[in-house]
């Protein structure tokens, strides 16, 4: 069965889609950038299907770069193509285990992966008993479901605390409170992990007075290489995600890696732009490689079937004749 990747979009000119997508040609590979918004979806007992534009899905393999804002339909459309028997190159549960925080480090203290201290807030009288589990001022602050660095503060006094998580309750956002890591400040590391390889590493840092070192917050970047306890980190962290395809945000205490997010739609501009790899490419040919041997499973199946099939046909013809 010949690829034909599907990459689920809504913004075919931003570098990263375009990077893909000019990767998987190199590669011989059919694609088509489609944009997620644009299915209907059908759902029964007798058959599920999934449209776009009138017309049946008809590709084999999807690479899903699905927007924060528009996570649940996204999630939900790619859900339906894992339902049909589809290859995904992040599962559905990864991407929404990725977008909760409080989730994510759940489930990441579970697997023993080095994380910041944190603290899940939703009574104004519990503030100083967070601030305090997370080793007092100052303290990051940061609402559940942000993105990008935003929904991201750094606050010194509990009373900078304490209207700043009273007014974000209010709206009806969750909190975190986590531990600041000073000599980390205004800089991270993002590990680009494709499959079971960190394909690529860059250290970001933050401008002038901003704490947050986000490329989108103008933050600067630099290639950097990562040891191994680093490299093991990340992969675990996408692997506990479910994400084969991922940005995993590492902070550098002096207890070693921290883990602070992980990216289901990492972008590929910064780190193709300052460390020279060419991110993309390893993307297509790990695309290449699962369609393989998804393809390859799929015949021992059929083989497996086809066997059983006749030995169930040989024991109904030798019992015709007794």
């Amino acid at each position: 069965m010949s690829l034909k990747l599907a990459v689920l979009s809504r913004g075919p000119r931003l570098y990263s889609t375009r990077r893909i997508v000019e990767e998987a040609i190199n590669h011989e590979i059919d694609v088509s950038v489609i944009d997620p918004m644009r299915f209907s979806l059908f759902v029964g007992n007798d058959k599920s299907d999934i449209l776009h534009k009138g017309i049946p899905f008809g590709y084999n393999a999807v690479i899903p770069r699905i927007g924060h804002s528009i996570t649940s339909h996204g999630v939900a459309v790619l859900r339906q193509i894992e339902q049909l028997g589809i290859w995904t190159a992040n599962s559905s549960i990864g991407i929404m285990q990725s977008r909760d925080k409080l989730h994510a480090g759940q489930l990441m203290v579970n697997h023993n992966i080095p994380t910041p201290a944190t603290a899940y807030v939703r009574e104004v009288q519990d503030i100083q008993h967070a601030i305090d589990a997370v080793g007092g001022f100052p303290v990051i602050i940061k609402v559940t479901q942000g993105t990008q660095g935003h929904g991201v503060f750094l606050r010194h006094t509990l009373y900078e605390a304490q209207n700043l998580i009273q007014g974000l309750l209010m709206t009806g956002k969750s909190i975190l409170v986590q531990q600041y890591v000073a000599e980390s400040h205004g800089k991270d590391i993002r590990a680009f992990v494709v499959g079971d390889e960190v394909v690529a590493s860059m250290r970001r840092r933050a401008r002038g007075r901003e704490f947050r070192s986000n490329f989108h917050l103008n933050g600067t970047v630099e290639p950097v290489e990562i040891d191994d306890d680093f490299r093991r980190v990340a992969l675990e962290a996408a692997k506990v995600m479910g994400l084969n395809i991922a940005g995993v945000d590492l902070l550098e205490s002096h207890h070693g890696p921290l883990v602070l997010e992980v990216n289901s739609s990492p972008g590929l501009e910064g780190i193709e732009r300052s460390t020279k790899v060419n991110v993309a490419a390893h993307i297509a040919r790990f695309v290449m490689d699962a369609h393989a041997e998804n393809n390859h499973l799929l015949s021992n199946q059929y083989t497996q079937d086809v066997a059983l099939t006749a030995n169930e046909d040989e024991k109904v013809s030798a019992n015709s004749f007794e």
